[in-house]
């Protein structure tokens, strides 16, 4: 249940009963428990509109609106806004109901990790990763159709260098066991060699022509390759899987296409022997959005005047093919703040060229992680960046602090809470942050149980599970009835039936930090109620052990839709 849902609902039709034009209701949480429990100020709105005190209308919203059984207590507060508390009857039916509703879903296309296949997967690769991952869980959760597209680097001149390398050396695997060395070396023997740069380059051509030895060993590089990757996916809990691999060269075939396409309706100009198309001659809206200084239109490059192809060409077609093929109905690129433009310029090709009409296509950029240095964090092993280390240092600092915490525990134990703990605090980390912001990675903070943490929360978990241990109860069985009579009841029931609005929000927000926040907060109303709200023994116990019932598995839902583990014992 969608409790922002129903209250605007209910509110917006009064508001249009009042006569507001494009009556909204504006509905949000209350910030100051004084407020209620949600504040609408869309009487603020409507009464310049109608003419009439915003106060005024506000009380008269409150009288015409259908609020029986949905608020208990609606009164007017500051210069005009509704604040509003919700009725318990309306809660105890939200919290025996579904913990998650699932919606009428899109199509949905995300594109997110993508790492380039030459060389092993890095740290800047973890936010894509994690991000995307966590918007897929959300997505599929409320019931979309989510088409996940690792859209891999394995194509271009680099990996002519890899593949007359890998000539000279052989096919054997064990060589290809630390891809960072192999890529070096070809890098450094393309610059020295003049023999090997000019078969190099021949590989090049050969791969963009299909000779087949040469894709066939190109082929095996990107199988070893790509299997360190799924080896970080799977280290990180990351949903990821071979099947949803399309990479640069699976679209290397459409591109001529593509330029014939463009060019047949009128979009290209010949620029000192590139092709490009310039969307500010071909659309108005264009007109400021893509120009120099100047004021002269900036063009985008399709084709270089050598006959090689540039991303906006690749991405063009994988963009048509998500429409087209895939019939998204909405596509999500995860990727950094440093392609924003790259994006704005793809998007613009895309409807001047009329790919994907009725398509919404989106660019929801992250931030850079930062060491405590204030420069792009770097793994402490030999000062180099490779994923696998960050996941095995997390781990590793994970078991010395579950050790120091619960020496009791057994070695298979240790080892589980150890990389549940680990990984989860990297990832809430970098989750709970705002994700177009930078941020401090700070190993210190991250896995302290204290504060807005993976660990604060997983063991918060724990603490439930351990008191359903103490009381010899299934959860499974807390089933109430629910009577919410303590103030500590009603906002954690309160908290609980805001799973769905927040959900709603992350999905439509791409925005996974509001779902660390609502967690959280629900973890801190769980103490504030089990401190001063007895549970075992208590005469309210039925109704009590529903929500710490249910308070687990949301708790345990809400993790997993970010890709974090939870420990029963900890």
């Amino acid at each position: 249940m969608n409790l922002k849902r129903l209250l605007t609902e209910r509110l917006e039709a009064a508001l249009a009963a009042a006569g507001a034009a494009d009556a909204q209701a504006i509905v949000g949480p209350a910030t100051r428990p004084e407020f209620g429990d949600y504040q609408a100020n869309g009487a603020m709105a409507a009464a310049k509109h109608l003419q009439q005190a915003p106060r005024e209308l506000a009380g008269a919203l409150i009288q015409a609106a259908d609020l029986d059984g949905v608020a208990s207590a609606a009164t007017v507060t500051g210069p005009g806004f509704i604040s509003l508390t919700i009725d318990d009857d309306l809660l105890a039916r939200a919290l025996t109901g579904p913990i998650i509703e699932r919606l009428a879903g899109q199509r949905v296309v995300i594109d997110y990790s993508h790492p380039n296949l030459a060389k092993e997967m890095q740290v800047h690769h973890l936010r894509s990763t994690i991000i995307g991952d966590a918007v897929a869980r959300v997505l599929e959760a409320l019931g979309h159709t989510v088409l996940r597209q690792n859209h891999i680097g394995d194509w271009g001149t680099q990996f002519g260098r890899l593949v007359a390398h890998l000539d000279d050396i052989g096919e054997d695997a064990d060589r290809l066991t630390d891809l960072e060395s192999f890529y070096t070396q070809a890098s450094s023997r393309f610059d020295a060699e003049a023999d090997f740069a000019g078969r190099a380059r021949q590989a090049v051509v050969n791969l963009q022509t299909g000779d087949p030895a040469t894709l066939a060993r190109w082929q095996r590089y990107i199988d070893i390759s790509m299997s360190h990757c799924q080896a970080v996916y799977d280290a990180l809990g990351v949903s990821l899987r071979p099947e949803h691999v399309r990479g640069e060269s699976a679209y290397n075939a459409d591109l001529d296409g593509i330029i014939q396409d463009l060019d047949a309706k009128g979009l290209l100009t010949e620029s000192d022997g590139a092709l490009c198309v310039f969307p500010a001659r071909v659309s108005a809206k264009y007109t400021d959005q893509f120009k120099a200084k100047d004021g002269r239109p900036v063009p985008v490059i399709v084709r270089k005047s050598d006959g090689g192809y540039l991303y906006h060409s690749t991405d063009l077609a994988a963009l048509r093919y998500r429409a087209d093929t895939l019939n998204a109905e909405r596509v999500l690129y995860i990727v950094d703040a440093r392609q924003a433009m790259h994006f704005r310029q793809l998007f613009a090709l895309a409807d001047v060229a009329g790919y994907g009409a009725g398509v919404s296509f989106e660019h929801h950029p992250f931030g850079t992680m930062l060491g405590r240095d204030g420069r792009p964090f770097k793994t402490r092993q030999g000062g180099g960046t490779r994923l696998l280390d960050l996941v095995e240092e997390a781990k590793a600092r994970a078991r010395a602090l579950v050790e120091a915490k619960n020496p009791d525990l057994s070695d298979a134990e240790m080892d589980d809470v150890a990389r549940a703990v680990g990984i989860g605090a990297v990832k809430y980390a970098d989750l709970s942050k705002n994700r177009t912001s930078d941020y401090v990675f700070d190993w210190d903070a991250m896995l302290s149980f204290d504060g807005n943490t993976a660990p604060y929360l997983q063991y918060a978990y724990a603490r439930i599970m351990s008191l359903f241990a103490r009381g010899e109860v299934d959860p499974e069985s807390a089933t109430g009835p629910l009577a919410v009579d303590a103030r500590e009841e009603h906002v954690l029931a309160l908290q609980l039936a805001r799973f769905q609005e927040t959900l709603e929000l992350v999905a439509s927000s791409v925005m996974p930090h509001h779902l660390c926040t609502y967690l959280y907060e629900l973890a801190s109303a769980f103490m504030r109620f089990y401190e001063s709200c007895p549970v075992l023994g208590s005469d309210a116990e039925a109704s009590r052990l529903l929500l710490c019932a249910r308070t687990a598995a949301t708790l345990k839902d809400g993790l997993d839709l970010l890709g974090i583990e939870t420990i029963d014992r900890m």
